[in-house]
């Protein structure tokens, strides 16, 4: 099992910057895959981004490619998403994902979860 806590959502203005984390126990860190996905109110989850275990491979979605940024430290177990120029339209509750195969991480069918933190993005 792998338990994964998210932090760093708040409210913030259009325009403005958050840094999420996510903390990862129970398993190796670096064996994992991760991602970020995010559920507005009323819609799907989605897809934000994915890193691979090295770090060296990433993914991001269309809406958020240049303004958010995926990355993580293996030594301290913690993936992190930096959230730039931040949009209403980014306003949602984010999830941590994990998964060791990279190709069902991305389609959102990862093994491991959070329980997300919520992003509020006023205009």
């Amino acid at each position: 099992q792998v338990q994964l806590v998210e932090s760093g959502g708040g409210l913030v203005q259009a325009g403005g910057s958050l840094r999420l984390s996510c903390a990862a126990s129970g398993r190796t860190f670096s064996n994992y895959h991760m991602g970020w996905f995010r559920q507005a109110p009323g819609k799907e989850r989605e897809f934000v981004a994915v890193i691979a275990w090295s770090g060296s491979t990433t993914s991001y979605a269309d809406s958020v490619k240049g303004r958010f940024t995926i990355s993580r430290d293996n030594a301290k177990n913690t993936e992190y998403l930096q959230m730039n120029s931040l949009k209403p339209e980014d306003t949602a509750v984010y999830y941590c994902a994990a998964d060791r195969l990279f190709g069902t991480l991305k389609p959102g069918k990862a093994a491991y979860w959070g329980k997300g933190t919520l992003v509020n993005v006023s205009s």
